[in-house]
């Protein structure tokens, strides 16, 4: 069980490094910003989580291979030239994947430490969002989870909630993350192609 859930969370931590380093590179920062855009992005939702539930050490500091993996993938993004035309639409793909990880395995931290369905899905909330709302807000952009024309926080809550039907359902614990973070994937994805909102703008044609 443990292998699993390392491994998505290197997958949600790749995903929110990526999204982040393109973000970055838009705003024409140096190595250092991409990095640190990179870094916020990856570590801060799991970073809230653990100092919100006073779990330490934080996990990226028992774990310090991620930064470092981090790093490695900042310097690749600053000087390897095909990076840098990545385009701004490519940041919706990899902010769903790791809104989904870390929403999921932030709910299944949460229980796991003995918290409530109700705590842990705030927690796995602000842990898939918070690292996204980090790069926005520095990188000068109002944040997905703020935006009058995106669906974001509601996926992540509404995953969570998928997660635990399936475990009171008895479906087996890789299964019940499988299916949470494919749900949250996978409507992210649909409400950016289609443009579903929550609220419509009544200006908006």
């Amino acid at each position: 069980m443990f292998d699993i859930i390392y491994s998505l969370e290197m997958i949600g931590v790749i995903a929110f490094a990526i999204s982040g380093m393109i973000a970055a590179r838009r705003q024409n920062m140096d190595p250092v910003g991409v990095f640190t855009i990179g870094f916020v992005t990856a570590l801060g939702g799991g970073t809230l989580r653990d100092l919100m539930m006073d779990n330490h050490p934080l996990y990226w500091i028992k774990h310090q291979e991620q930064p470092i993996f981090i790093l490695v993938m900042a310097i690749i993004f600053s000087y390897w030239h095909p990076m840098g035309r990545i385009r701004e639409s490519r940041i919706v793909l990899p902010d769903a994947i790791g809104l989904g990880v870390f929403s999921i395995l932030g709910a299944q931290l949460a229980l796991d430490l003995g918290h409530s369905w109700f705590i842990a899905s705030l927690l796995g909330v602000m842990t898939g969002t918070f690292g996204g709302a980090l790069r926005d807000t520095l990188c000068n952009e109002v944040p997905f989870i703020f935006r009058k024309d995106q669906v974001y926080a509601s996926i992540s809550f509404a995953g969570c909630w998928l997660y635990f039907l399936c475990q009171w359902l008895q479906v087996s614990e890789p299964l019940a993350l499988g299916i949470g973070l494919i749900f949250i994937v996978v409507v992210r994805l649909l409400a950016v192609r289609f443009d579903i909102r929550l609220q419509r703008d009544p200006h908006h044609s």
